[in-house]
């Protein structure tokens, strides 16, 4: 039988299906190229090879959008029909829960998955995925670490391991190792920017805005090519350190150009820039129109239904442009949702409304109100989305929210708590000379 460069055997597959496969592979560990395309001909070259429709699977369904998850349930029922081996069988048991918005059952499957298959760096991965999907991060620390041993530096894929390990150890809080091993992942395979992000990730957490700025301009060729499916993430880093930094005409030379020049409706990439023009407004910035420009790009994903923290960031941009309809629309689908006992519904229904609605207060200028959802909300590391240096927004908002609405003690208290974290971040010493007084940024111009 044919095996993959892991050593795990391969159903139906071709010498020809079997080198497009591996291709994919190594294009979704990088993020780079085109993934499906590769399948696509591995499909067409062997139909009956099951793990070229699973990995498919795997990439739509990641994708948390709700036209992608359609595609991927598709996908499932005929790879259901070929003849799959136990591994591919796991496989899919796991997916079937993911497109059904189970994430922490699927991510669970494929802990016992890789427990009996340790290299089978395809589960790995998109379990990684659903760990940072779900913000679980000591699943994101330890899946890794549970295989990690079973490997050797030799064996295809070792350095994709060392940078999800990195990233793991950072949302972990371990900066010291996860900025080693990052490092060393990327020196292995210079290509690697999800190893590249993890340590760019280490430096937003220990406010080292200078080193960040450094780190991605030396390594801007390997993690910004048009073939990069990664690229706008790691601009969004780099324009986190310049606004850090007080730098806003390089912030908003980030995001009209390669944020958001392309007009992507990709949903990571519209995450990075709702969460960017909201940094900006609380920092008392005019965005003009970028933000009708993102909320109309919104308007096909943001459903209510497939995944909270998209809907979430979708709201930034309605805000934005006062289309509140479709902030109300989206809260009333996650509480009409009681039907659903997924997690995607109970993330809504749980998490997801209360952060609309604090963010819709904080827009509104009721400050109090915006100040009492996020205050309990923002306790949410093991409920949805996203990592760290994204769920700073909600703490942000609440400090602002309250440096706004005259509540002296708790914008004192806040900006203390930030300042423990991140002691030299000028952003988080203004919050403190602020906090004494109503100081509202004025608006000023892009």
């Amino acid at each position: 039988m044919m095996m993959d460069k892991q050593g795990n055997p391969l159903t139906g597959a071709t010498v020809e299906a079997v080198t497009l496969f591996d291709e994919a592979v190594e294009a979704f560990n990088l993020y780079r190229s085109d993934p499906v395309a590769l399948l696509d001909k591995a499909i067409k070259a062997a139909p009956d090879f099951a793990m070229a429709r699973i990995l498919k699977a795997h990439l739509f369904a990641l994708a948390t959008e709700p036209d992608a998850t359609g595609e991927a349930k598709a996908i499932l029922r005929k790879a259901r029909t070929l003849r799959l081996s136990d591994r591919e069988a796991s496989h899919v048991a796991a997916l079937d829960l993911l497109v059904e918005g189970n994430w922490t059952a699927a991510a669970t499957m494929l802990d016992y998955h890789n427990a009996r298959y340790p290299h089978d760096l395809v589960a790995l991965q998109s379990g990684h995925l659903m760990d940072f999907f779900r913000a679980s991060a000591r699943s994101l620390r330890d899946r890794v670490a549970r295989v990690l041993p079973k490997w050797s530096p030799e064996m295809p894929g070792y350095s994709i391991l060392l940078g999800m390990q990195a990233f793991g150890l950072e949302e972990a809080g371990d900066y010291a190792r996860a900025e080693e091993l990052g490092r060393r992942a990327v020196d292995l395979q210079p290509l690697d920017c999800w190893a590249h992000h993890a340590v760019a990730h280490v430096m937003e957490m220990q406010g080292r805005a200078e080193d960040g700025i450094g780190w991605m301009i030396a390594r801007e060729p390997h993690w910004s090519g048009d073939d990069n499916f990664f690229k706008v993430h790691n601009w969004w880093h780099r324009s986190l350190y310049h606004l850090e930094l007080g730098q806003v005409d390089e912030v908003f030379a980030l995001y009209d150009g390669p944020i958001r020049e392309s007009r992507s409706i990709l949903a990571l990439d519209m995450v990075d820039a709702s969460a960017l023009l909201w940094r900006l407004h609380l920092s008392g910035y005019d965005v003009g129109e970028r933000a009708r420009e993102l909320a109309a790009a919104w308007d096909n994903h943001a459903d209510g239904r497939t995944y909270p923290f998209n809907d979430w960031h979708a709201v930034m941009a309605y805000l934005g442009t006062g289309r509140e309809d479709e902030v109300e629309r989206i809260v009333r689908t996650y509480r009409e949702n009681h039907a659903d006992g997924s997690d995607a519904a109970e993330w809504g229904r749980r998490t997801g409304v209360p952060l609309i609605e604090g963010f819709a207060a904080f827009w509104r200028r009721d400050y109090q109100a915006a100040a009492d959802h996020l205050y309990g909300v923002r306790y949410i590391a093991n409920s949805f989305g996203g990592s760290h240096a994204q769920r700073d927004i909600i703490d942000w908002t609440l400090t602002e929210a309250a440096i706004r609405g005259g509540l002296t003690d708790l914008a004192e208290a806040l900006a203390h708590e930030r300042l423990a974290l991140k002691p030299h971040s000028p952003v988080n010493r203004a919050f403190l000379a602020r906090a004494g007084g109503s100081a509202a940024p004025g608006l000023k111009a892009a």
